[in-house]
């Protein structure tokens, strides 16, 4: 059997414990979150990267991402015109509109 101890605590702490323990009762629930955290801290190493894209790699991502789409486009485009420098097609000459707009609102930020 396990020695006891008392443990003080804030009351709004333990306010948190009750809410999120469900069936545990409060000593198994802390224990649980303490053991948690020290496995966690354990696990990592500085060589380890994380599991989860960061803020910073998403936004390189969504940068890439735009930046091959406007490439893509604007090869569109230049070919297409290529093709025929006065389309005769109404249709044609729409859809040329709406890319060099789509383009021009992907372009990357300047500075």
């Amino acid at each position: 059997m396990s020695e006891k101890r008392m443990l003080i605590i804030d009351a709004e702490v333990a306010k948190k414990v009750d809410e999120n323990r469900g069936s545990m009762d409060q000593s198994d629930f802390i224990a649980f979150l303490i053991e948690s955290k020290l496995k966690v801290d354990s696990s990592k190493t500085e060589s380890a990267k994380p599991e989860y894209a960061t803020k910073e790699d998403f936004m390189q991502f969504q940068q890439g991402i735009k930046e091959l789409l406007r490439n893509f486009m604007e090869f569109f485009l230049s070919y297409g015109l290529e093709l025929s420098e006065k389309p005769d097609d109404d249709a044609m000459k729409e859809l040329n509109k709406q890319l060099k707009t789509f383009v021009a609102k992907v372009k990357p930020p300047t500075g």
